[in-house]
């Protein structure tokens, strides 16, 4: 599998949400690496989404340097879930290289499990990274409201320590999150031509707050949208389509969203780990 990226190379890109154990990308996982790599991507976090993929995160994220892991239960995945799964993500949150909690949050779009249920996992989770120390990484479809409502709810000194993944939402929920010391962070949504605004918003996020990711093996960013897997050496196109709203260049964005992300997930990376 050949990828081709933008013209003009980061020497530090951060894909902060990656499915690296989807079966989309478990087979081709070497390759996929060195793809990552050769694109000069320094970091990965690899998302889980049940107690299963939360595991192989951990594994992958012990089993490479460049691999970070976030360990939780999706929203859609809660309906599923046992007391026993929760005490195996508390136990994985205490793993080596496990730097974020999640992917949690609520999603209203799909109809897997009662809104009541994802929020009880939701405050789980949310409790879950306060103890341990480490961001939040939250999933928000159709339930911005929502969203708001329990974060405030939860919100300790008026803080959250969190990462908006993926965001599709209102300036005006950006803006909340924040306010809250939050992070947001952008997909291959935000290159398309029906972008729905957000690189107007992504233009107005504070340089220090700002992230990138792929979500592979979803959203792949454009000119490959539609196409699958994406993969985090694609993650240069999302760098070089906030750059130019940003009238920054596309090595001044990645250093500055790569210094982001190992801010908020306590992590150091250097550039000679690509490759």
């Amino acid at each position: 599998m050949q990828t081709r990226v933008g013209s003009i190379q980061s020497n530090m890109l951060f894909d902060t949400h990656a499915h690296l154990e989807d079966e989309q990308l478990s087979p081709i996982l070497d390759e996929v690496l060195a793809n990552a790599f050769a694109a000069n991507v320094v970091g990965i976090t690899a998302i889980g989404t049940t107690v299963s993929t939360s595991q192989e995160c951990v594994q992958l994220a012990q089993n490479y340097d460049q691999v970070f892991a976030a360990v939780g239960i999706h929203p859609n995945q809660c309906q599923e879930a046992t007391c026993q799964d929760w005490d195996r993500i508390i136990h994985l949150s205490t793993q080596a290289k496990v730097v974020a909690i999640g992917e949690t949050g609520l999603d209203r779009y799909w109809d897997y499990c009662p809104i009541e249920v994802q929020e009880q996992w939701f405050s789980r989770h949310i409790e879950l990274s306060f103890e341990s120390k480490k961001p939040l990484v939250i999933h928000m479809r159709e339930c911005e409201t929502d969203i708001l409502r329990m974060l405030r709810d939860h919100q300790r000194d008026g803080q959250v320590n969190g990462i908006m993944h993926s965001f599709s939402g209102a300036w005006e929920t950006a803006e909340a999150c924040l306010a809250m010391g939050m992070y947001i962070s952008f997909a291959g949504m935000v290159t398309f031509k029906n972008s729905n605004g957000l690189r107007e918003i992504a233009a107005r996020i504070p340089d220090d707050r700002i992230l990138v990711e792929t979500d592979s093996p979803y959203l792949s960013p454009h000119p490959h949208r539609g196409k699958r897997p994406n993969e985090p050496a694609m993650v240069q196109h999302t760098v070089d389509c906030i750059a130019r709203v940003r009238g920054i260049s596309p090595l001044e964005f990645g250093e500055l969203t790569t210094k982001n992300a190992c801010r908020v997930l306590g992590v150091q990376v250097t550039p000679n780990m690509a490759g």
